[in-house]
């Protein structure tokens, strides 16, 4: 009781002006950031990482979780409006929405997106304040080598999701473990991998990585872009849309069902808890199921309403979902946390069960904000600035990356106070550009430089304890759990490759 008594002083400390003032910013740059093609929460976290160094750990958590669900429903908007989505969780949004778009019906495409973004949100925190103190049971009895093997079946999940592209997703993910080797060895204080270079024995920040991984290799791959497309053109239909068009009509939505969005959000809740799966395949799991049941399939691929409410629903609430595994053994479930566990161990916060014994003051108000983020600022946001949405496309697209490229720098450097780790942020942008345009997928390069530490401590550990037998990950009950996953995930996702929803 003791937690739910906490998480209920978190909505308090919400209220605080400083906590709610950053929790209404941080949803406006999540907003923009997520409208705008190219430019993801992720981005936005990104960027803003290094002003956390100088900021109270409730506030700079506030703030990420408000971006983090406000870049996720802000994807819909330029789906919708010029069916170029703002986040990958939208490509199924835009299938249906520009549809309705195309029909003049735009605005109620937004408001139908933001309903379910409210509803998904919502669910999607409501779980995760329910059902973390179980999480946080369960996880106490996986020991070392059932660690391993989580980790181990993180990074399958992770590579598996590359649908067509494994071979690739390997190899970026394997980069990734390489990378995180450089440094002092993870059990002895002895410097490896170092080239005989000081400046490497400390190994490589995570700033130059995100940072280099998700915004100079954005404005790399922008620039190399023709110049006809550095400007979006804005629709002049959807630019003369009204407040009130926003509000989906009762009948709409009794059409849709409530089961159609708590499905979908409990849905999206369960696929986010998987590492590194993320709201693109939250969003695509429900809407093929949505299509599959539906009573007018036929209507999917032409402006479904329905369509448009369950992949909402189900990205949303993929939010909730995703820090279970971050904030409970340090894995991310998709890419915006992988940047929020930055922001936790900046501020000496370390994950696991004993993070919501000891510190769930510090955390709950992060919950409170994307709650509080999905009820009431996802439907004020849009009934205020609906209108004025698609003008953000208009924006000259070199201006805004160039600012980009300039801020990524400075606040990789500010966030090291070292010149060698701001010129790595420059490498690994290019390194990541390149890998970009062979399809190689970066986001499985970040993760695999972030678990691969926990993998090789977790392996070394288990077979110190064993005396160098590897049965010991088949003995050990929570270990061969997690491999006969894997091994299920592998072959359903792998061998028997699911099919892709073709729109009607």
């Amino acid at each position: 009781m003791s937690f739910f008594f906490e998480v209920l002083q978190g909505f308090g400390a919400l209220a605080q002006p400083e906590a709610l003032g950053f929790m209404v910013l941080g949803f406006i740059i999540g907003t923009f950031f997520g409208a705008v093609p190219g430019l993801t929460s992720v981005l936005a976290i990104a960027l803003l990482l290094p002003i956390t160094y100088s900021m109270d750990v409730v506030p700079a958590l506030v703030m990420c979780a408000s971006i983090f669900m406000s870049g996720m429903y802000a994807g819909s908007i330029t789906a919708t409006t010029i069916n170029i989505p703002g986040a990958p969780s939208s490509m199924m949004t835009a299938i249906e929405g520009y549809a309705l778009m195309k029909k003049g019906q735009g605005a109620n495409a937004l408001g139908h997106a933001a309903l379910g973004s409210m509803i998904g949100g919502c669910v999607g925190a409501l779980l995760l304040m329910g059902l973390m103190p179980l999480a946080a049971k369960l996880s106490l009895l996986i020991q070392t080598p059932g660690k391993f093997a989580l980790v181990l079946f993180a990074l399958v999940v992770i590579i598996i999701v590359q649908r067509g592209e494994i071979a690739k997703g390997v190899v970026a993910t394997m980069l990734g473990v390489m990378i995180a080797t450089i440094g002092i060895d993870v059990m002895q204080p002895i410097p490896r991998f170092n080239f005989g270079t000081e400046v490497l024995v400390e190994g490589i920040d995570m700033m130059p990585i995100i940072i280099g991984t998700f915004a100079i290799s954005e404005v790399l791959y922008q620039a190399q872009a023709h110049s006809a497309s550095l400007k979006l053109q804005v629709n002049e239909a959807a630019a003369k849309i009204r407040r009130r068009d926003f509000l989906p009509a009762w009948s709409e939505i009794r059409e849709i069902g409530l089961f159609t969005y708590l499905k979908s959000s409990v849905m999206g809740y369960g696929i986010g808890i998987l590492p590194g799966v993320g709201g693109s395949m939250a969003a695509f799991v429900s809407y093929a199921d949505a299509k599959r049941r539906s009573r007018k399939p036929e209507q999917y691929g032409n402006g479904s309403r329905e369509g448009i409410a369950a992949a909402e629903s189900a990205n949303n609430s993929m939010c909730g979902g995703a820090f279970v595994p971050m904030l409970m053994f340090g894995i991310p479930g998709d890419p915006t946390t992988a940047i929020v566990l930055g922001v936790l161990v900046i501020n000496g916060l370390q994950p696991g069960p004993r993070l919501l014994e000891s510190q769930t003051d510090l955390i709950a108000p992060m919950f409170a904000s994307l709650f509080v983020s999905a009820l009431i600022l996802i439907p004020l946001t849009l009934f205020i600035f609906g209108p004025w949405f698609v003008r953000i496309v208009s924006i000259p697209r070199g201006l805004l990356y160039a600012c980009i490229a300039v801020v990524a720098l400075v606040g990789s450097y500010v966030a090291t106070f070292s010149v060698f780790q701001m010129g790595l942020a420059l490498v690994f942008g290019i390194l990541a550009f390149f890998l970009r345009k062979q399809n190689y997928p970066t986001v499985s390069l970040l993760l695999g430089f972030i678990l691969g530490p926990d993998l090789e401590q977790y392996l070394r550990r288990s077979l110190s304890l064993s005396d160098g037998n590897p049965l010991v990950f088949l003995t050990s009950p929570d270990s061969l759990f997690f491999l006969v996953l894997t091994g299920l995930f592998f072959y359903f996702m792998a061998v028997r490759k699911p099919k892709e929803p073709i729109p009607a």
